[in-house]
């Protein structure tokens, strides 16, 4: 993600005063008053999807306001989704209060006045969603003005990994590809708040896409592990077997089949690049235990061995 602004270069007198001047002024339009001034820290980063813009925040204690004034300056019409990494926000609007934490994201209309009160230090996502697309996914086109989701199981859990997911990868995707993934998590952001708590409905296309997605980055994260079996999969995951299966049909192979593959493809890799102190490292730092099971499975899968790939010159 591309830094917007960050306080962290400033002598600490000079933060807040910046950080209203930069931000609070120019970038979002709102009011600020912070608890602490003379300690302020803070920082947004900001990737584009199309449309859609994912930032990652970091905020000192402060009450937030946008009124009258401010959305009189604005020149877009969107939603925001609050997704917390840590800290604790109140989101106020229409009268109604909303409390946004680690396991609880919030939404809200950015073109009505609202108030956020943020509690201690908190970082976290804000995806912007333009209100036209996003009214599209409803029916008879009416989003929730404000509301919460659950971001530790089901839908809202799967939306907050593949934001985490997007923000990682952001600056090594094309224009396109990043139009197309805004796309696909505006699908799921609306599928997640029309959904009951913790609900995974078996739907074909993005919502599979994405949860797919997510965890082929939790298996990445445990691929050295020898005792990855199926069943930890789903159950760090939140999701049965039988759902687990469903979701790696659009990889036109197993589960377990595409732990090998992608297990062997890493050794592979690192092979050729001449990483590792020995062929063998490598291939238990990636999930097997046996070299003679390693170098059956690296010949069937390349047609070579895996001294013959470290053979050649790069």
């Amino acid at each position: 993600m591309e830094l917007v602004f960050t306080t962290d270069n400033l002598a600490r007198a000079k933060r807040y005063a910046a950080w209203q001047a930069a931000i609070c002024d120019f970038y979002v339009h709102v009011d600020v008053r912070a608890t602490q001034p003379e300690d302020y820290r803070g920082f947004i980063r900001e990737a584009c999807f199309g449309d859609v813009v994912l930032t990652d925040i970091l905020l000192s204690e402060q009450s937030i306001r946008r009124n009258g004034q401010h959305i009189s300056r604005l020149d877009k019409d969107c939603y925001y989704l609050q997704l917390i990494h840590h800290g604790h926000l109140n989101v106020l609007q229409r009268g109604e209060t909303h409390s946004s934490n680690a396991a609880r994201g919030a939404i809200f209309y950015a073109t009505e006045q609202y108030e956020l009160q943020c509690i201690g230090q908190a970082r976290s996502f804000y995806v912007e969603v333009p209100r036209l697309a996003f009214a599209r996914r409803f029916p008879n086109g009416e989003v929730p003005i404000t509301g919460t989701l659950n971001t530790t199981q089901g839908l809202g859990r799967i939306a907050a990994e593949f934001c985490s997911m997007l923000a990682a990868e952001a600056s090594r995707l094309d224009a396109a590809v990043r139009r197309q993934l805004g796309e696909q998590l505006v699908d799921l952001l609306a599928a997640a708040l029309m959904v009951p708590d913790g609900d995974i409905p078996l739907l074909d296309g993005s919502v599979q896409k994405a949860r797919l997605r997510s965890v082929q980055q939790w298996i990445e994260n445990h691929i050295g592990d020898p005792d990855l079996s199926l069943e930890r999969v789903a159950a760090a995951n939140g999701m049965s077997l039988r759902y687990l299966h469903q979701i790696f049909r659009h990889c036109d192979t197993s589960v377990s089949e595409w732990i090998w593959s992608r297990r062997l493809q890493l050794c592979y890799d690192r092979i050729a690049k001449g990483e590792g102190p020995s062929i063998t490292s490598i291939a238990f730092n990636h999930g097997f235990n046996s070299s003679a099971h390693f170098s059956t499975a690296f010949r069937r899968k390349y047609g070579f061995s895996p001294r013959e790939i470290a053979r050649k010159p790069q």
